[in-house]
């Protein structure tokens, strides 16, 4: 590749990346910013929050819509009635599920109130 009489001259070179890059940029957005100009400005704002302050918030108000429906009944569901639960332990205890520290261990069956 090179002839042997000439000298190789080493070159240092420094890369400076575009601005909007480096270790605390985000990586679902483009180097320079926005990545057009015909995106809204409330997705603009939203791309520049950090991702904590943008998910918590969305999160929570999908927890209390989907909380909504529920927050009026008045019947709980067939399997928290105290004769369901009283069948549940005893089927459990009777296939002996959990025997080290479930419903049939020695310490559960003497604590329960159903013989």
């Amino acid at each position: 590749l090179f002839p042997l009489n000439e000298r190789a001259t080493m070159v240092r070179v420094w890369y400076e990346p575009p601005p909007g890059m480096g270790p605390r940029a985000h990586l679902n957005r483009g180097a320079y910013g926005a990545t057009s100009s015909m995106e809204p400005m409330f997705m603009k704002k939203l791309a520049r929050m950090s991702p904590a302050k943008v998910i918590v918030p969305v999160v929570g108000f999908f927890v209390v819509a989907c909380y909504l429906p529920l927050a009026n009944q008045k019947n709980l569901p067939v399997t928290l009635n105290p004769e369901h639960q009283a069948a549940q332990r005893a089927y459990m205890r009777y296939h002996n599920m959990n025997p080290i520290n479930g419903i049939s261990s020695k310490q559960a069956r003497a604590s329960d109130p159903d013989p």
